[in-house]
């Protein structure tokens, strides 16, 4: 048991590294919660018009989620931890990074966090989710559009390649906070005035 705490605690202050912030800082860009969506996350990033820090924030936000479970997958049976500690970390990995403690609790929606999440646990999975982002994204020009499709598609897409299992259920509430961190992107997309990627 407390080899498992001692994974999901980490996982969610790896998660709560906020690499839009950090990337902003050495890029010397402004604060990401101070312009755009408000969001740190890369698509806000990439509203300043600089592509490489963009690009290293999705990087970042992505691979914390695929370091923390690939680590949990790796330590937790050598440890003696809970069958239930892979399916927690990657719960606790997105937490961290949707409420960073070391940012206030202001994190991003998860989207990249989820993809490295999704890839640590099926690779082809992950894959696949990514092409419905990019075909989304660059289709409607709209990243919560293409982020809420794939956090629609992500539980279906692991029961479908890895059935009934804790790993599969886990989907269920990562989905549900991805859905509800874009709650404020749901009203604007019903209301026509949702931003487009780049603007």
């Amino acid at each position: 048991m407390l080899a498992t705490l001692v994974l999901v605690v980490a996982a969610y202050l790896v998660g709560s590294i906020s690499f839009a912030v950090v990337v902003s800082k050495v890029f010397n860009l402004p604060d990401p919660h101070d312009y755009g969506s408000g969001n740190p996350g890369a698509t806000n990033v990439l509203r300043t018009g600089n592509r490489t820090a963009a690009l290293v924030t999705l990087l970042g936000d992505g691979l914390k989620g695929f370091a923390a479970v690939l680590a949990a997958t790796m330590l937790a049976p050598a440890t003696g931890a809970a069958d239930w500690t892979v399916p927690a970390v990657a719960i606790a990995v997105l937490v961290g990074h949707c409420w960073p403690v070391f940012h206030g609790f202001a994190g991003g929606k998860g989207v990249a966090t989820g993809a490295g999440i999704v890839f640590a646990l099926n690779w082809p999975l992950g894959l696949t989710l990514t092409i419905v982002w990019l075909v989304m994204a660059y289709g409607f020009r709209i990243s919560s559009l293409a982020g809420l499709t794939t956090a629609v598609l992500m539980p279906l897409g692991m029961f479908w390649v890895a059935g009934n299992t804790l790993v599969s259920w886990a989907m269920v509430p990562i989905a549900a906070i991805l859905v509800w961190r874009h709650k404020a992107n749901i009203q604007q997309l019903m209301a026509g005035n949702e931003r487009s990627i780049g603007r």
